[in-house]
């Protein structure tokens, strides 16, 4: 075992500095050495709030850099292949947030570059981590409910992210950005691949969003390679709270994973019964996100795999990708 892990984040927007509050306050066998942003009043905003001794606006800075073992990429999605390809050539172990690219061309040469270095790459599906996620996965895989053969999702936001998060299509669509969690819970879940998707889309809440020719909800049907048949529900706007939910029924029962409410606590009068509800991502997955760095610095460490890897990111990437292209041709797509 290794002494600490030097480490950078490159994009520290909500959830990259996420990672980097959790690296410098939360693992401490890591110790942050930068952070870079595009934006380099940022990086200097957050080094200062963390403490941490370099801010850039440049990737080169990070590359030239031995102290700096391992990068966390949160960065717009359009840009995770081209730096998951430029750290592994400097030596680095990379976590990327989802989606490891926008095609699956992308997908490859970085998948290629990591494998000719050396390194490792870890991809940020963070449910994986979540407690209630991994102990259903636990009660599945230990054959409590048979053979796993159905699949359902439900994955809700209270509201969009801001227009600008939109702009250019540097974050990919509804499916790559926000469905391709359900479709990797559903690989992970069911112990399958996905071998045809058939997938209904539309604008039917956020009409800003057509002109940006993407989708504000979507249900995917998904047939798994030995059999197993699936629905994944993504919407961007429920209004009412960030809503995730799983159920996955197999030949001897079922196992559901999720909830609503934050707080056992109810409030009942002569009105109504009231309760409070989830807000935010980054409320309901908070452990989860400390979770998958925590094992990302101890696999670095321990030089032991990673457990989330970059096949798992491309065959996400794949279902999201014939997602959208089932919407777009209105009838079912098959993977390889």
């Amino acid at each position: 075992m290794q002494a600490k892990l030097g480490v950078a984040v490159v994009g520290v927007g909500m959830l990259g500095r996420r990672h980097a509050e959790n690296l410098r306050r939360h693992v401490p066998e890591a110790q942050l050495l930068a952070v870079c942003d595009s934006s380099r009043s940022r990086s200097l905003e957050v080094a200062a709030d963390l403490e941490v001794e370099q801010a850039t606006d440049r990737l080169e800075e990070i590359l030239d850099r031995k102290d700096i073992q391992a990068v966390v990429i949160a960065t717009p999605s359009k840009f995770h292949a081209e730096q998951i390809e430029a750290l592994a050539r400097a030596g680095k172990h990379i976590f990327c947030e989802k989606p490891l690219a926008l095609s699956l061309a992308q997908a490859d040469l970085a998948l290629a570059a990591v494998g000719a270095a050396g390194v490792q790459l870890q991809i940020g599906f963070m449910r994986r981590y979540d407690p209630g996620y991994a102990a259903a996965f636990r009660r599945i895989e230990a054959g409590e409910i048979g053979e796993p053969v159905i699949f359902k999702s439900v994955g809700r936001d209270r509201q969009p992210p801001p227009v600008s998060f939109f702009e250019g299509g540097v974050n990919g669509t509804l499916f790559s950005d926000a469905a391709i969690h359900d479709f990797d819970l559903a690989r992970w879940m069911m112990s399958d691949e996905v071998g045809a998707v058939h997938a209904y889309a539309g604008v039917l809440a956020c009409p800003e969003l057509a002109r940006f020719d993407d989708v504000d909800a979507a249900l995917v049907n998904l047939r798994f390679a030995r059999g197993g048949i699936g629905n994944i529900e993504t919407f961007r706007k429920s209004s009412y709270g960030y809503d995730i939910r799983t159920e996955i029924l197999g030949t001897r029962g079922a196992v559901q994973v999720g909830y609503l409410q934050q707080t056992p606590f109810q409030v009942l009068t002569s009105t109504g019964i009231a309760h409070d509800v989830v807000e935010h991502w980054l409320v309901r997955f908070a452990d989860a996100y400390l979770a998958e760095l925590r094992d990302f610095v101890r696999s670095i460490r321990s030089d032991a795999p990673v457990r989330v890897n970059g096949k798992d990111g491309r065959q996400a990437l794949a279902v999201a990708l014939a997602a959208e292209q089932s919407y777009r041709q209105a009838g079912p797509v098959a993977l390889d």
